[in-house]
């Protein structure tokens, strides 16, 4: 406990992507011709999902969480951290923001590229 100066940020994000990926592959093995292309494209998502960082997994949650909160404009801002931690009770100031900070820089970075 001596020494740190720093509260940790407790956020877990889990992720079952690879479940998902084998019951689709497994659903897309005994699929209809009719049921193919949608299977096929459930698939392509889902691997997409399953190859994006830890960052980018953060930045989706935090993102769908602003739009469902009607939240525009930048992730870090007053509103959007507040709108976080209502969405998520018993979130730290500390962990909202270090979100936020998070998916304000994956956001800033695709629209760099």
């Amino acid at each position: 406990m001596f020494g740190l100066t720093k509260r940790d940020v407790q956020t877990i994000f889990v992720r079952d992507s690879e479940g998902v990926t084998a019951a689709l592959r497994e659903a897309l093995a005994g699929a209809s011709p009719e049921e193919r292309p949608g299977l096929e494209r459930a698939l392509e998502i889902a691997g997409g999902v399953s190859s994006a960082s830890e960052e980018e997994t953060q930045a989706r949650w935090v993102r769908a969480h602003l739009d469902a909160a009607a939240v525009t404009g930048p992730a870090d801002s007053v509103t959007a951290i507040k709108a976080l931690r209502e969405a998520a009770p018993g979130m730290s100031l500390l962990a909202a923001v270090e979100l936020a900070r998070t998916t304000r820089s994956v956001e800033d970075a695709r629209g760099a590229a």
